[in-house]
């Protein structure tokens, strides 16, 4: 049960919420007289509204979800990617084997592929591509390529790509940004001209504001529905839900105020889709600085954090409790959600058994939805045992990423993971949450050579070993929440993948 506090703050935020959206519907009301009517979306073009704009288009310097999200499998393409329900299919390659070793993979490759810079798409291009992210990236995805020993053109349209040691992760990776396809001639600018063999390209490039794509003409494969693409950026969430309803969009790629389905649910111009992600808010601990390197102040603080409460007044009950770092879409998945129940006297409790009767942290997060509501929430519920929580709103992603991710100057964030089996991370002592446990190092490493069966075992116990530290407090797994005006078809119910495959859109 959330408490008085708890509960007055929810209504604090359901009326603060009620004006904006009031203030917004006026504002827009006002500026589109004599144009309100509904329109459909045209035959040619589609505006997807969204939320954390990308600093720049360069995802092999810059992390971050929002590039690979406008660019993977719509510009870039790589050899293999990840169809709607997770499993890896082929793009590229046309197909592949494996040795009986599990080293040696094998890719036949789709002849008379060209990027759109005219360069030909071919097995030396893979060759430059898979060693580029060893010697070129910066970003720590970069690491998951350490497993390739080298790479062979056999011919222009067979790669061989022999591995160190056999990993059941690593084809996996080849359909993440990871994976992605790079010109050789046209790498020097990838921050503001992407140049790939996908079904779009770049036609404007508006910073924080808008991406548009414009299809390729010279497409290898079918020709996607819409021939041009906006993806428009909002910080605002009531401002997005208006854009939708005034026509100035056509879909929310993802709902940023859940309690605002209802008015979309009930009006017949629109679909609502409710699925999953792989997307945990994680209020990360940095595990590398006292005193959130002492497992009992962390303990204490995820005993003393009620999560069924924050998710019922930070995001209107839409979502999963999980408990670790792993979402239901993975094979070794186990709810772990349970495992600290809200026990404010034993969060007191363990702080006083590690001297922080009074203690001030600083919760430094980024300005996006789900991170600010939950990050009040998580102030009045601490303030209970205790613990004074200074929270600092930072702009996403650029002033985050570097403050917070890179410059690890924090004692607690919030924010959501999406990338797919990123449970990998706390197994690297040099990321933003600085836990290093030698024994999860090791199951992850014995969990990528093994067999699969020993993979999900593996796997299951680091999830277990994370958890029982208390590495991180997994608030809640965002739900997938789209929204599109009725005629568009193609809108995958999960998101699994770091890609939003604008080619799968069409109308009827």
């Amino acid at each position: 049960m959330v408490g008085h506090r708890g509960a007055r703050l929810a209504r604090v935020i359901t009326v603060v919420r009620a004006l904006l959206a009031l203030v917004l519907v006026a504002a827009l009301a006002g500026c589109s007289a004599g144009s309100t009517a509904y329109s459909s979306p045209s035959a040619d073009s589609i505006t997807i509204g969204s939320t954390a704009p990308p600093a720049n288009l360069d995802f092999t310097r810059t992390d971050g979800a929002a590039i690979p999200q406008a660019l993977l499998d719509n510009v870039y393409q790589g050899l293999v990617r990840l169809d709607a329900n997770g499993a890896i299919v082929p793009q590229l390659a046309t197909v592949w084997t494996v040795s009986p070793d599990r080293r040696t993979y094998d890719f036949q490759l789709h002849p008379g592929v060209t990027f759109t810079d005219g360069e030909p798409f071919t097995a030396d291009t893979v060759k430059f591509s898979i060693d580029r992210v060893r010697t070129d990236w910066t970003i720590s995805l970069k690491s998951e390529m350490d497993v390739v020993d080298h790479v062979e053109a056999v011919s222009p349209t067979h790669a061989r790509v022999v591995l160190k040691q056999p990993s059941n992760g690593w084809l996996f990776t080849m359909a993440s940004r990871v994976g992605a396809m790079f010109a050789p001639n046209g790498v020097g600018d990838l921050a503001t001209t992407p140049i790939g063999t996908g079904p779009y390209r770049l036609d404007r490039f508006n910073r924080g504001d808008s991406i548009v794509l414009t299809a390729n003409p010279g497409y290898w494969g079918r020709k996607p529905a819409y021939a041009r693409v906006v993806l428009k950026y909002f910080q605002d969430p009531t401002a997005l839900n208006n854009a939708l309803l005034s026509n100035g969009i056509d879909v929310i790629s993802s709902v940023q105020a859940p309690d605002s389905l209802a008015q979309f649910a009930s009006d017949e111009r629109f679909t609502t889709i409710q699925g999953t992600t792989t997307a945990e808010v994680v209020l990360s601990f940095n595990n590398a600085k006292a005193p959130l390197n002492d497992k009992r102040v962390r303990q204490a603080l995820t005993y003393g954090i009620d999560r069924k409460a924050l998710l019922d007044t930070a995001w209107a009950g839409k979502g999963l409790l999980i408990g670790s770092m792993v979402p239901p879409s993975d094979p070794w998945y186990e709810d772990l959600s349970t495992v600290y129940p809200y026990d404010p006297a034993k969060a007191r409790q363990l702080l006083a058994d590690a001297g922080q009767q009074h203690l001030t942290l600083r919760l430094r997060i980024p300005n996006l939805p789900y991170a600010v509501d939950s990050a009040q929430v998580i102030r009045s519920q601490l303030a209970a045992i205790g613990v004074t929580v200074a929270i600092e709103e930072l702009d996403f992603p650029a002033v985050w990423l570097k403050q917070v991710f890179t410059g690890h100057d924090f004692d607690m964030s919030i924010v959501a993971h999406v990338e797919a089996r990123d449970i990998v991370t706390f197994g690297n002592p040099k990321y933003y949450w600085g836990y290093n446990n030698p024994t999860v190092t090791q199951l992850l490493a014995a969990a990528d050579t093994g067999t699969p069966e020993q993979q999900i075992a593996d796997m299951k116990q680091v999830a277990r070993t994370i958890n029982a530290d208390a590495a991180a407090d997994w608030l809640f797994l965002l739900p997938n929440l789209i929204v599109a005006k009725k005629g568009i078809t193609g809108i995958p119910p999960n998101q699994v993948g770091e890609a939003f495959d604008l080619s799968a859109l069409g109308r009827s």
